[in-house]
């Protein structure tokens, strides 16, 4: 198993991307500590993990906010004693619609989701993995950040920010032994992905996005999942500021 005897963090894994990387992580052996806002969706993971053989908890937290990063760090270790990989994948999006049309709340939130979050992350642990001798981020970015639709605009401006952010690290924190990744995963079949269509989930309007992916398909969690299992691994340890597309072909 790829990550016996390792604990990894991942934000956002009471369902969608983040329950596949949950789930994922541990069948290769891993500690996890699930990390939902929604606490009843990480208490359900954490004991499907356990009900397979796994060891999980789940933290409830609002990963905006840097009381609640605390607390998980905390939590993490008290029930396994060290934290060696942070999955940053909690994440969120306005609509899919005309840029004057989204308010300063939506564009506040999805800023304070998809790139504070990853500040207050760093601030927790690369303290951490300093005195550790070392340590993995792995940010879920987006192909959006890349190749942007319109309608998107914030919400692509969002994720750029995470993969500039995290080449960033990944040169400043190098010496340190700390590592920083992303995956860019085309849209999948999550609970977000009418919001990315910006329109009625149809196998019409399916149709019309999986237009535009050479293989044909949306991502789905296992997938991302696959992915984030690689640059988490010690097969990946010379591998750091990397954004590794999992899109189908959607960025050729």
């Amino acid at each position: 198993m790829r990550l016996t005897g390792k604990t990894a963090i991942v934000t956002g894994g009471g369902s969608g991307f983040g329950e596949g990387i949950a789930k994922t992580y541990a069948r290769e052996g891993a500690n996890v500590v699930v990390n939902d806002l929604n606490g009843a969706a990480a208490e359900r993971v954490a004991s499907e993990i356990a009900l397979a053989g796994g060891k999980a908890i789940a933290v409830a937290g609002d990963v905006t906010r840097g009381e609640d990063w605390t607390r998980l760090r905390e939590a993490a270790l008290e029930d396994f004693g060290s934290v060696q990989i942070v999955v940053n994948n909690a994440g969120t999006t306005h609509r899919n619609k005309p840029v004057l049309e989204v308010t300063e709340a939506e564009f506040d939130r999805v800023y304070a989701v998809n790139v504070k979050s990853l500040y207050w992350s760093v601030q927790e642990f690369v303290p951490y993995f300093r005195a550790q001798g070392g340590g993995v981020f792995v940010n879920i970015a987006s192909t959006a950040g890349v190749r942007p639709r319109p309608g998107l605009v914030w919400y692509n401006g969002s994720k750029g920010a995470v993969i500039i952010a995290s080449k960033s690290l990944a040169a400043e924190l190098g010496p340190d032994r700390i590592r920083v990744n992303c995956v860019n995963p085309v849209i999948g079949e999550t609970g977000l992905l009418s919001e990315f269509m910006g329109v009625e989930d149809t196998p019409e309007n399916r149709k019309r996005f999986l237009a535009g992916i050479p293989l044909g398909r949306f991502s789905t969690p296992q997938d991302i999942a696959n992915a984030c299992l690689y640059l988490a691994s010690d097969e990946a340890e010379f591998i750091t500021g990397v954004c590794l597309e999992v899109d189908g072909g959607r960025c050729v």
